[in-house]
């Protein structure tokens, strides 16, 4: 049994801290909205009113947010992680989609107070959260990976080890980015199809069975060729947040990503609309508008 605090109980942190009980560990939670934390206390979590609080005596610290304003808040604020007093030698797993600058900055700051860090965002979503068959996209030493591992597999099926704090960032970031630009095509052979006269039904089933199929394919097909964007699997701010992360940190690198640009575009469109809170299907809609 390992004392574990878990912080960020959103769509992803909730499936991912069941799974820790479950896994028998000794689980202290905490979340910005209280009531997100009743199930898990249900469940048999401790909880605390506080992130310094939260991670009191806890030999690993896992924590997924929305992006590096709340990562920074939670890590560094008032009564924030660093601020508690954690089992000596540590662990500190962020797993929080953020830019790849903050992620090396904070595995700094972590070592700096004599913690072990994991660059660690994930994929599968909330049903791979919920199902514990998660994707782990680690940066970090190799001995602390293999000291996280028993944690990492209460929630995980398959983990790629990129190199250096900052690799399991930059990996995500690149693929979300690449998510966006998928996602963009889709919309634009949406409404393509629809100026030809297609069956847009048609159109979404056939593009989700045929050559061109892939996961962002067959979520998003349907949904954009019914203009039914309400049930969220991905919310389009967090998609744009991503692409905006993954944009900046190319051209910090050097990289000329002219697609990658006109994805991101498109989706800050669609906040700048209003229709953040979405699924990120909806941009579709800025399709449609241009």
């Amino acid at each position: 049994m390992i004392k574990i605090a878990f912080l960020g109980l959103g769509h992803m942190g909730k499936g991912m801290a069941l799974n820790v009980l479950k896994a028998g560990h000794d689980l202290t939670v905490w979340n910005r909205s209280p009531e997100k934390t009743i199930p898990l206390v249900n469940a048999g979590a401790r909880t605390a009113p506080t992130p310094a609080q939260a991670v009191d005596g806890a030999e690993v610290i896992i924590t997924i947010l929305g992006d590096d304003r709340s990562s920074q808040h939670i890590w560094l604020g008032d009564d924030g992680i660093l601020s508690g007093v954690m089992a000596p030698n540590a662990i500190a797993v962020e797993s929080t989609t953020v830019s790849r600058d903050w992620m090396i900055a904070l595995g700094g700051r972590c070592i700096d107070t004599g913690l072990r860090f994991l660059d660690c965002p994930v994929t599968g979503g909330p049903p791979g959260a919920d199902a514990g068959s998660l994707t782990m996209l680690v940066g970090g030493e190799t001995s602390t990976l293999a000291d996280a591992t028993p944690v990492l597999e209460a929630y995980s099926k398959r983990i790629y080890h990129f190199g250096p704090v900052g690799a399991g960032t930059a990996y995500k970031l690149i693929v979300n980015t690449i998510g966006a630009v998928q996602a963009a095509a889709v919309a634009e052979g949406i409404a393509v199809a629809r100026e030809a006269g297609l069956p847009l039904d048609m159109v979404a089933e056939a593009l989700s069975t045929g050559s061109v199929a892939s996961p962002m394919t067959i979520n998003i097909a349907p949904r954009m060729a019914q203009d039914q964007h309400d049930e969220v699997r991905f919310a389009a701010q967090w998609r744009s947040k991503d692409a905006h992360y993954g944009v900046n940190m190319a051209h910090e690198l050097g990289c000329a990503t002219p697609v990658f640009d006109a994805a991101a575009a498109l989706f800050k469109n669609a906040i700048d609309e209003g229709l953040g809170s979405l699924n990120e299907s909806v941009i579709a809609r800025m399709v449609e508008k241009a």
